[in-house]
């Protein structure tokens, strides 16, 4: 019988110092298309210049729950004349529970692995609505938020780096 407290509370430790992800809720924050030269942008050659912008906010909403929300735009413009064709913006936001990770841990959960779990669904709704617009598909291509996450990190290294380069230069002088 002891022997099963003793297993049962190392059980229990040893949940409660496990990494959690759990998910919410996922859903649209936000969701505008806009064709603005339609309907006279059909007659023109279908050569388009894609701007895509994408970026992350982050915001903790109490104790172990935070929102993620995904913001992506794109817009389309015919290279011959200029015109936009269409502006699309979506925000896919989620709510996740996220427990049990270190500083650096969490700062790739929410950079990396929460907007990768929200990215196709803000694919879907962006192709749906151009689809919708009846412009040729558009099917954005997967993003590797890991990679980001990894140039992110290279970045901030090496701009601390410089700083400290920099310190030590003034004080030398």
């Amino acid at each position: 019988m002891t022997n099963e407290v003793k297993n049962n509370t190392a059980t229990d430790e040893a949940q409660t110092t496990q990494p959690v992800l759990d998910i919410q809720r996922i859903y649209v924050k936000d969701i505008s298309f806009e064709a603005p030269n339609l309907p006279h942008i059909f007659k023109q050659e279908w050569k388009p210049k894609l701007s895509f912008d994408l970026n992350t906010e982050t915001t903790q909403l109490e104790g172990d729950l935070y929102e993620i929300c995904l913001n992506i735009s794109v817009e389309t413009t015919l290279e011959e004349s200029n015109d936009t064709a269409f502006i699309c913006e979506v925000k896919q936001a989620g709510i996740f529970a996220i427990s049990g990770l270190d500083d650096m841990q969490m700062t790739h959960c929410l950079t990396s692995q929460c907007p990768s779990i929200l990215y196709p669904y803000a694919r879907e709704i962006i192709a749906s609505l151009v689809n919708r617009g009846t412009f040729p598909a558009l099917n954005l291509n997967p993003i590797n938020f890991d990679a980001l996450f990894i140039d992110y990190i290279q970045r901030q290294q090496a701009e601390l780096e410089k700083q400290e380069s920099d310190s030590k230069d003034k004080t030398t002088h």
